[in-house]
């Protein structure tokens, strides 16, 4: 254990396990066939923690993702993530950029969204653009549900969700995380976009 520990780092389980113990959290072991997940409930909302893996059949990649179901108040949605990570998808789909007129969080970033004045109010926030300056990669959106293979939420809730390629084991981003979305859900409700009513699903 020892040699492995100095070649990989702390494992995934003794990192997810401080992180747990410091957010006042707890770690689901997943078994054998299943996942294990740091839950953290702040608020209302219940913050969800695990990874997952797509297999292509000759390979295959785990991906680190968090989630938080929560009351959309108005249907507003937004996806952001790095620039040049899925421009070539935006172009080809017609997207457009969303410019909130920060010239540095622009560059960086490519946001969309179905309501262009309130994705400016939402990210004209000098606190949010810090949180998502802190993470080295990410891809956050607020969707529908989980697809026709996963959960189906009822009418009216919506999901925020992350997700990043890897196994995340870097215990100050993973808290930072943890930040981003608690701030972003209280930002939600401060712009009448969420409620903060338990939405009553369980991950």
């Amino acid at each position: 254990m020892g040699v492995l520990r100095s070649l990989y780092g702390p494992s995934k389980e003794e990192v997810w396990g401080q992180l747990a113990e410091q957010l006042r959290g707890q770690v689901t072991k997943g078994g054998f066939f299943g996942r294990s997940k740091v839950v953290v409930k702040t608020d209302n909302w219940i913050l969800t923690l695990d990874t997952y893996t797509v297999s292509t059949g000759k390979s295959s990649a785990t991906y680190t993702r968090m989630r938080a179901p929560y009351v959309n108040a108005d249907n507003f949605q937004f996806t952001i993530y790095p620039e040049g990570f899925f421009s070539p998808l935006g172009r080809a789909l017609s997207l457009q950029d969303i410019v909130i007129g920060d010239p540095q969080f622009d560059e960086r970033f490519v946001i969309k969204g179905n309501d262009e004045a309130r994705v400016r109010s939402f990210f004209n926030d000098d606190g949010l653009r810090a949180l998502l300056y802190a993470q080295s990669n990410l891809f956050l959106q607020v969707k529908d549900d989980e697809g026709w293979f996963a959960s189906s939420f009822p009418k009216g809730v919506d999901e925020l969700y992350f997700e990043r390629v890897g196994v995340m084991k870097d215990l100050a981003e993973l808290r930072a995380l943890f930040d981003l979305f608690s701030y972003c859900l209280h930002r939600l409700c401060h712009l009448g976009s969420a409620y903060e009513n338990d939405p009553g699903i369980t991950l």
